[in-house]
């Protein structure tokens, strides 16, 4: 298990200070979906360029990796980078991180309804109401984690469709764990979520504007570091724990985000992010519990 918490706690440091790293990008003049463009097409390089020094082939070996990937880049990729970095725009890091940690138990619901094992018991349950209350404090509080600018609701609508959307795509993933390789879902996935994402780009903002160098160094560290190695690794845990489990990134991600936004961009630690936190993260221990019994969490492996 410890190679499995040292996946946690890379996957949720690249995914935890992304929100920062795209906070910094917008402060550099780059919108919304120039940053999300951006990430998904340097992580979509990384992995062929990986897949080549592997001589791994980068055409899929399966009909799941397709299937996998096209869904992830949907889910995965293009709704929650456009909608999160939209939803920055109006809340701090610190304040999506919270909501990124709705996605175990919204993910323990999902898989009660569509994966075999996964079942939705009355702890879960009790752990979702905690959870979906903090959300509620968090959004009505009136407080975003920025000085100025806020709009916590509009973030936490936002926040919330991406984390469903996240939500849905690991359990989709986990139907179809051990019939994938790794690194084929992950090409797909980057590769499908760019051109959605491109597309809206294109429609949306016209041709590309130039971005400063500070703003394309964040977005490559948001493509290789929050996005490639973040992804990577998160499929890589599916094969071999539960879905809810390798969701429990989401667990993590809060803490880095939050204290590198306070460090790293002077956002807020206010009353209302605290308490709904604090209710968000109870929930969250409260669905964990479930899973602590041995027994839980290994599920059988493949070729990754």
């Amino acid at each position: 298990m410890a190679r499995i918490w040292l996946a946690i706690l890379i996957a949720s440091f690249g995914w935890g200070t992304g929100g920062v790293a795209t906070r910094a990008s917008l402060n550099e003049g780059a919108s919304p979906v120039t940053i999300a463009v951006y990430r998904g097409a340097i992580a979509t390089v990384a992995v062929v360029v990986f897949l080549v020094i592997q001589r791994r082939g980068i055409i899929p070996r399966s009909m799941a990796a397709l299937r996998v990937g096209l869904t992830m880049g949907i889910t995965n990729m293009a709704v929650p980078f456009v909608l999160s970095n939209i939803a920055l725009q109006y809340a701090s890091a610190g304040f999506l991180g919270l909501m990124t940690a709705l996605i175990p138990i919204l993910t323990a619901v999902m898989a009660h309804f569509l994966l075999k094992g996964e079942r939705l018991t009355g702890v879960r349950v009790v752990g979702l109401v905690v959870a979906l209350a903090g959300v509620a404090a968090l959004m009505l509080s009136g407080d975003s984690g920025l000085a100025e600018g806020g709009r916590p609701v509009y973030a936490g609508i936002l926040g919330l469709i991406s984390v469903l959307a996240i939500s849905y795509g690991g359990v989709y993933a986990k139907r179809f764990a051990g019939q994938y390789r790794t690194l084929d879902a992950s090409g797909i996935h980057f590769l499908s979520g760019t051109m959605v994402i491109a597309v809206i780009w294109l429609v949306g903002e016209g041709l590309p504007k130039a971005q400063t160098l500070r703003a394309l160094s964040l977005m490559a560290y948001l493509g290789l570091v929050s996005t490639f190695a973040a992804f990577a690794l998160y499929y890589w845990m599916l094969q071999r724990v539960s879905a809810t489990y390798a969701s429990l990134t989401g667990y993590v991600v809060p803490v880095f985000a939050i204290v590198s936004g306070i460090v790293l961009l002077d956002e807020r630690l206010q009353a209302g992010i605290v308490v709904g936190g604090a209710l968000i993260l109870i929930g969250v221990i409260i669905t964990d519990r479930s899973y602590r019994r041995p027994g839980r969490l290994r599920t059988p492996s493949a070729t990754g």
